[in-house]
């Protein structure tokens, strides 16, 4: 039996294949080592895997991970992946490679990441041959569910949101300026804390349609104009996108992938159907 999973910094999505080809889904939590430690890891997958699940069967793990770029980062997924699946073969992977994969197979091309974080990189069909560094949540993540939810708070913290919006904020969360910061300066996983505003964001755009729209766009077009437009020869790629930010609001995202002489490719939620199918077409 063999395990596939694409994990991001908030989720994990797993396929368990079984020896008859069978597929069963099932997630956990993110696990990005930027945040989260071999123990941490090991308490989570004990605490969270299905109780059906036969460990001790499985022969391979395919593990595709934000925060996964480095062999210093593979390692702390890798020991806490290999304390839990203790008779399989542990692989570890960028969730970047597996957003490629899913989008665009053998072929080579653009494929990017719109989620929790944010990532891009030109694929040559077998790896990536390519990447522009995010910056991550603080420094970059241009266009990622944490950036847009970044933007809203400050707006809340400043006073510049609009006050219709700022009372469903208020109705939502019943969070104080004092407690936002606390939240994000004080408390572990502040990427997750930014990036959960997204959903209130696409959630509530009917409260005020341009103040929302405007907060998506603008982070969109940081997202072409810091990373995409500095990839040699973009324009000659259709822009492929996985992620949840870039799904819920595709329409916005489409506008500017036009406005920057790119064209649309596949936009997909989650890339594990298209991973799993990867693996079993290319053992």
């Amino acid at each position: 039996m063999k395990l596939i999973a694409d994990g991001g910094s908030t989720k994990t999505n797993w396929c368990l294949v079984n020896d008859e080809g069978k597929k069963s889904y099932f997630n956990t939590e993110g696990y990005n080592p930027y945040f989260v430690s071999s123990d941490y890891i090991v308490k989570s997958l004990t605490d969270n895997l299905p109780a059906d699940l036969d460990k001790d069967k499985l022969t391979e793990v395919n593990y595709y991970g934000a925060g996964c770029s480095t062999d210093e980062k593979r390692d702390i997924v890798k020991d806490g992946m290999s304390r839990v699946f203790t008779q399989a073969k542990i692989n570890i992977g960028h969730d970047l490679l597996a957003a490629a994969r899913a989008l665009l197979g053998r072929k080579e091309g653009f494929a990017a990441i719109l989620g929790t974080g944010t990532n891009s990189c030109i694929y040559d069909g077998y790896d990536v041959a390519h990447n522009i560094d995010s910056g991550a949540y603080i420094l970059g993540d241009e266009g990622s569910g944490c950036y847009i939810g970044k933007k809203l708070l400050v707006d809340y913290l400043r006073g510049y949101m609009p006050e219709s919006v700022r009372k469903v904020f208020w109705e939502t969360y019943h969070l104080t300026p004092d407690d936002v910061n606390d939240r994000v300066y004080s408390q572990p996983l502040a990427n997750r804390f930014c990036a959960g505003f997204s959903k209130f964001v696409y959630d509530n755009s009917n409260v005020h349609l341009e103040y929302m729209r405007n907060l998506v766009k603008s982070s969109f077009d940081d997202f072409f104009r810091n990373l995409v437009t500095h990839y040699p020869n973009y324009k000659n790629y259709t822009f492929n996108c996985i992620g949840s930010v870039g799904y819920n609001f595709r329409n916005v995202l489409e506008e500017v992938v036009l406005e920057n002489g790119m064209q649309m490719g596949n936009i997909i939620r989650s890339p594990i159907d298209n991973l799993v199918k990867f693996h079993l077409e290319n053992e």
